[in-house]
Order: C-alpha cells, then sequence, then structure tokens
C-alpha cells in the first residue's frame, strides 16, 4: 500500500484523499462511538419504551438519539449495540420545539447540514436515503423520508420519518400509527401523550433528549420523581463532567460562563429550579473525593423507612474539629425488606449507631412489633429515640422536635459555611439534591429518601461515635447505658 501512494502524483493524492473524506462524511453512523452515559441510554431501551436522556448542552445527547434513530430507520446496528432492534423497515415521527429547530436540530443530524444539494451526510449513510419529501410551509425542511431497511438476511424493506415541531400544535403529530417517536427537547405534556398514543398499536420507543430549562414541568416530572408509576419509562443523566470532549480547563470555563440560576441545567442536565431550590449553593462547593476517614471522628447513620417509595440510608462522619460533616457511604433500596436491609446497614460497621424517624415506633399489623425494634432485633444499632433536634436549655432529651424546615435550614448553613461535605462517589444522594426544591414555598417530598435519612443522622449526631477498640468493621458495640443506645 506505502508503494502505491508513493507512485500516485500530488493531484492523485488529493483527489484520494477527497474521495476518503467523502466516503467518512456519507458513513457517519458506522463512526459513532457512544460516550458511557449514552451507551446505557441506548440500552435500556430494550426494557424501557419511554425514555428520556437529561443533559446539559452540547454534551451529544442529539447526537446519540439521531444515530439510534438512524439505526432502527436502516437496520444498521453495530456489534456492540444492546438496546431494542427493528427486524423490518419502521416508521417515526420527529421534532422540537419549532420548524426552524427542528431543521437545526434533528434534520441537520440525521440527514446533514444540506440535504436538499448534499444528502447523507448525517447520521442515515447517504446509500439508505431512498426519498425526501420536502415542506411546502417551512423553508429547506423536510417533510417526510423514505429510508431503506436492510435486516441481518439482506432482506430490504422502507422505513419513513416525518418531521415536525411542537409549534404546529397537537393536530399534527396526529398521525397514524407509527413504531418510534423521538422528541428532541422537551414537548408540551399534551404532545408527549400524543406521541406516546401514536406508539401504542407497535409499543415502539418514544425518545426525550432535553435539556431542562422549564424547571420541574409535567414531563420532567414523569421521568425525574414519578419513574415508579410508569414501569416502562427511564431516565439518564448526562453531565458535563461524563464526557471527554472538553478539557477539565475548558469545561471549568464553560461552568463558569453560565448565570447561577442555569449552571447546572445547563451542565449537569438537571431541571432548572431557579428560586425554587431548596440548597441554592454550587455543587462543587461540597463535594469532595473520598478519601480516609479519620478513626477519630464519630460516626451515624441515618435511616429513612421505606417500601413502595425506597428505604434509605446515609453514613454520616463529623469533625468536630471543624464542626464539618461529610457523607460518606448510602445505599437505597425499594420494596426490600427489614431482613435484607440489615445486613446491608451491618456490612459497614455494625457498632455505628443508626438515627431513625418517627415513623419507626408505628406497630406492624402482624407482629405487632415496632418497625424500628424489628431492625433492632435483627443486630442493627438503632438509637433507643427517634431522631430529634438538640433540646435547648429547660428541654429533656427527645423534646427538641424533629420539624423538617429546622433540619433542612440547618444542612443549608453548614453547605453555605462549607461544614457539609460529599463524597463524590454517593452519586444518589447527589441526584436527590439537585432535585429538592419547593412549590409555593413548601418542600416537594418526592425523591428525597437520602435527604431525608441524611437529616435524620445530622439531627442525631450528638450520638455519634468512633469505633470501640474492641469491634471490627462487623464486630458488635456495647452502646446498651448510652441514651441513643439500643
Amino acid at each position: 500500500m506505502h508503494d502505491v501512494l508513493e507512485s500516485l502524483s500530488d493531484a492523485e493524492l488529493a483527489a484520494l484523499e477527497l474521495r476518503l473524506r467523502r466516503v467518512v462524511m456519507e458513513n457517519q453512523l458506522e463512526l459513532y462511538c457512544p460516550y458511557p452515559k449514552q451507551a446505557l441510554f441506548h440500552a435500556m431501551g430494550l426494557d424501557k419504551r419511554e425514555r428520556m436522556l437529561s443533559a446539559g448542552n452540547q454534551l451529544g445527547k442529539t447526537l446519540s438519539a439521531a444515530n439510534e434513530v438512524a439505526m432502527h430507520l436502516t437496520g444498521r446496528y453495530p456489534a456492540w449495540w444492546a438496546g431494542k432492534r427493528f427486524t423490518r423497515g419502521n416508521n417515526w415521527l420527529a421534532g422540537s420545539e419549532s420548524g426552524e429547530l427542528t431543521r437545526r436540530g434533528v434534520q441537520r443530524y440525521l440527514f446533514g447540514r444540506d440535504p436538499k444539494t448534499d444528502p447523507g451526510t448525517g447520521s442515515i449513510p447517504k446509500d439508505c436515503i431512498v426519498d425526501l419529501t420536502w415542506s411546502r410551509h417551512v423553508n429547506e425542511f423536510i417533510d417526510t423520508a423514505k429510508i431503506r431497511f436492510t435486516d441481518a438476511n439482506g432482506v430490504q424493506s422502507i422505513s419513513t420519518i416525518s418531521l415536525k415541531s411542537y409549534d404546529q400544535g397537537r393536530g399534527k403529530w396526529q398521525a397514524d400509527t407509527v413504531e418510534g417517536v423521538w422528541f428532541d427537547e422537551e414537548p408540551p405534556e399534551d404532545i408527549y401523550m400524543e406521541g406516546l398514543t401514536r406508539t401504542n398499536t407497535a409499543f415502539g420507543p418514544v425518545i426525550v433528549t432535553c435539556t431542562l430549562l422549564k424547571g420541574m414541568t409535567a414531563i420532567a416530572m414523569r421521568f425525574w420523581l414519578e419513574l415508579a408509576k410508569y414501569p416502562d419509562a427511564g431516565m439518564v443523566n448526562m453531565t458535563i463532567h461524563d464526557v471527554d470532549h472538553y478539557t477539565p480547563e475548558r469545561k471549568a470555563q464553560i461552568i463558569a460562563g453560565y448565570p447561577a440560576h442555569e449552571r447546572e441545567a445547563r451542565t449537569l442536565g438537571v431541571p432548572s429550579m431557579g428560586s425554587g431550590k431548596v440548597f441554592p449553593v454550587e455543587e462543587s462547593s461540597i463535594t469532595v473525593p473520598p478519601f480516609a476517614l479519620p478513626a477519630h471522628w464519630p460516626r451515624i447513620v441515618g435511616l429513612d423507612f421505606g417500601w413502595d417509595h425506597p428505604a434509605a440510608a446515609a453514613w454520616l462522619a463529623w469533625d468536630r474539629d471543624t464542626d464539618t460533616v461529610y457523607v460518606y457511604d448510602t445505599f437505597r433500596v425499594r420494596e426490600t425488606s427489614v431482613a435484607m436491609q440489615a445486613p446491608l446497614l451491618a456490612a459497614r460497621g455494625k457498632w455505628i449507631p443508626v438515627a431513625w424517624p418517627h415513623d419507626g415506633l408505628q406497630h406492624d399489623k402482624g407482629s405487632g412489633e415496632q418497625l424500628a425494634g424489628q431492625y433492632r432485633a435483627l443486630g442493627v444499632s438503632m438509637l433507643r429515640d427517634r431522631a430529634t433536634h438538640d433540646p435547648v436549655e429547660g428541654q429533656k432529651e427527645g423534646e427538641g422536635g424533629n420539624g423538617v424546615e429546622a433540619g433542612v435550614s440547618d444542612m443549608l448553613d453548614r453547605m453555605m459555611t462549607g461544614r457539609w461535605k460529599v463524597f463524590t462517589t454517593c452519586v444518589d444522594w447527589l441526584e436527590e439534591w439537585r432535585m429538592y426544591h419547593r412549590k409555593d414555598g413548601i418542600i416537594v417530598k418526592l425523591q428525597d429518601d437520602l435527604i431525608s435519612a441524611s437529616r435524620y443522622g445530622n439531627m442525631m449526631k450528638r450520638f455519634a461515635i468512633t469505633q470501640p477498640k474492641a469491634s471490627t468493621l462487623g464486630g458488635g458495640s456495647n452502646m446498651a447505658n448510652r441514651r441513643g443506645g439500643y
């Protein structure tokens, strides 16, 4: 090959390079290599009909969906593909907020920058484009495209995709039955439901790729807060830290360039909470990389009971010298019995006392035993009393109250003064923290299990202890005579 290239003239080499560039441009689908979060989003399609990729700006959300839709339309699935597969031609609807945004986003990524004169330079290979029908109402806007689908045995059929926009209204989305819908940016609820309805017969994929600048809308709530209601729905959150097409220095510049009220939505892909956010502080100000905790820092666990909503536990370490609380470990499990949770608590240190809320005093209807007592019977070091705030002068232990606002206020004060830190490995905790918000001034009690567990632990940190010398990680402890003991 080297000898052949050396025999070519400069003009022939230039022509060859131009031809190779053209081949690459017309086969973008073969070059697609997803980031881990994008690959997770694709794989989720095997089991989930509805999916949201909630991501910051310019991180690759539209690119990933365009490549997936192109695979479905053409049947050209790569060897690494773990998501849903079609076995014959399929029909799609796709669109964004306006005709102009659909043309600049969905259409450009699927068909290239100028599909009228130079089609096939997007995710759909040129040799798969059979026909393009143009809109009579929006300039340079594709109305419908016919795409050649080839199955694993080489049998060909036709797929179609029709491009729409949200500003056309719900009626324009009332098409015939389709196998898939792609919403690029969050649609109004009525249009989302219309798109979902169009796929009922085929029970095909409904994809949303978005940056949630509108806050906690109905569609954002569906994927961020209400997934338990929709077993066929799933969500992947992709942040600026999940991509590597920006250097760390450039990421820092991008983050700093956004106004504070948009920063997390545009860089972390979480719904913009604005003034409704309970903890309005920068995430970077509370997170720290994991490190070995000093032995003299006392520990405590906060436990939030749950069944249909998750049970959750947060492990806290308290640096008394600086009065700083560190969240260093968590678990969050749904529909898991006390007998299954007890080993999870013991594994991190059976000696660590566990703070728990007032509903632990409720009695089981079957056995009559208190919920907290069930954990205690399985060897969990439950504190004797429910979680309450520090008693003030004149109050006895346990009379300090358990108000949510007081506990949240203390956590916020610590965050704002650098005295609340969270290990970056506590991903579930940070997801809840980003979404913790108020509506009409009232804290929304949804997906707050780890936050609540942390609040209980912080309230009762006066009973935190260091590891007894005779104790090992899974060993016991003698706490029977402690006010907070078991």
